[in-house]
């Protein structure tokens, strides 16, 4: 089951909570079509944007908008002017009165819409995929994610059949309710056709009740939990490594080594002296 599903749908309500809070009634289709045509028309007015997610949220006569973003300042424009320009375009759309709230995301890495984007600008800027992958895990168990998984499908490096390929550090334990992991799906267009890029990342588990509301549960999640935990269970895989004791093994190889330069320099030089004795 958890091998199948979207990890996110999995867990709506428990530790995640909804991108679209309001009660529609009859009016409810219409609403949720109006609220995917939004989420389209902000992201390809600002496509590099660095854009996470959108939450929407509806009152009688008032759409507020946050919008998760790693660049804010792309997204609020030169003293505002590009908010401004999305607020009256909006009103139009939707003939309500808009509002837009920023969230700045400010650790990328643990994003895993951002990373599967940035993924897919990597290989459509023909950059191997297996380097952009590796670079992307590396970068978020740097930062603290407890586990990352990145798979690809296509004509990965122009191959003429279509495989797959994936690149797991960690683990991710998607069958756990309480496990916080962020799941996304992104694209890239090539010249060979379209890369589909699947990206899970877990950033640990939640005990206790979680606040599910739209914007103080997730800039707590972003903000607080996303940093000390995380990095406290870096530490303690550093120490591990630590205890192995692999480069004291090297380092004790080396003295070795270095001992047996020394008996060989002395061996060298008692045949050396060997042979001036035998000149004389």
């Amino acid at each position: 089951m958890g091998q199948k599903i979207n990890p996110i749908a999995l867990r709506l309500g428990i530790v995640r909570g909804w991108d679209s809070n309001w009660y529609g009634g009859k009016t409810f289709a219409d609403k949720l079509v109006e609220d995917q045509k939004i989420r389209d028309y902000v992201k390809a007015r600002i496509p590099k944007g660095g854009i996470a997610k959108i939450v929407i949220e509806r009152t009688l006569k008032r759409i507020t908008l946050t919008i998760h973003t790693a660049r804010p300042g792309v997204v609020i424009g030169k003293g505002g002017t590009e908010v401004d320009k999305i607020k009256e375009e909006l009103k139009k759309i939707t003939n309500k009165d808009v509002q837009i709230n920023i969230f700045e995301i400010k650790r990328p890495e643990l994003d895993a819409k951002l990373v599967g984007e940035s993924i897919a600008q990597q290989i459509e800027a023909r950059i191997s995929y297996k380097r952009a992958m590796k670079q992307a895990i590396a970068s978020a168990m740097r930062v603290g994610a407890e586990g990352i998984k990145v798979k690809t499908s296509g004509r990965l490096a122009g191959a003429d059949m279509a495989r797959t390929e994936q690149y797991k550090e960690g683990r991710i334990p998607l069958h756990t309710l309480r496990a916080d992991i962020d799941y996304a799906h992104s694209e890239a267009q090539t010249v060979y056709g379209k890369i589909g890029i699947k990206v899970w990342i877990f950033k640990g588990e939640i005990y206790g009740k979680r606040d599910l509301s739209p914007n103080v549960g997730l800039a707590s999640n972003a903000g607080q939990q996303g940093g000390g935990e995380h990095r406290g269970g870096r530490g303690d895989r550093n120490e591990r490594g630590g205890d192995r004791g692999g480069r004291n093994r090297r380092s004790g190889g080396g003295d070795r080594r270095e001992g047996g330069r020394d008996g060989g320099g002395r061996r060298g030089g008692d045949n050396r002296g060997g042979g001036q004795r035998r000149n004389g």
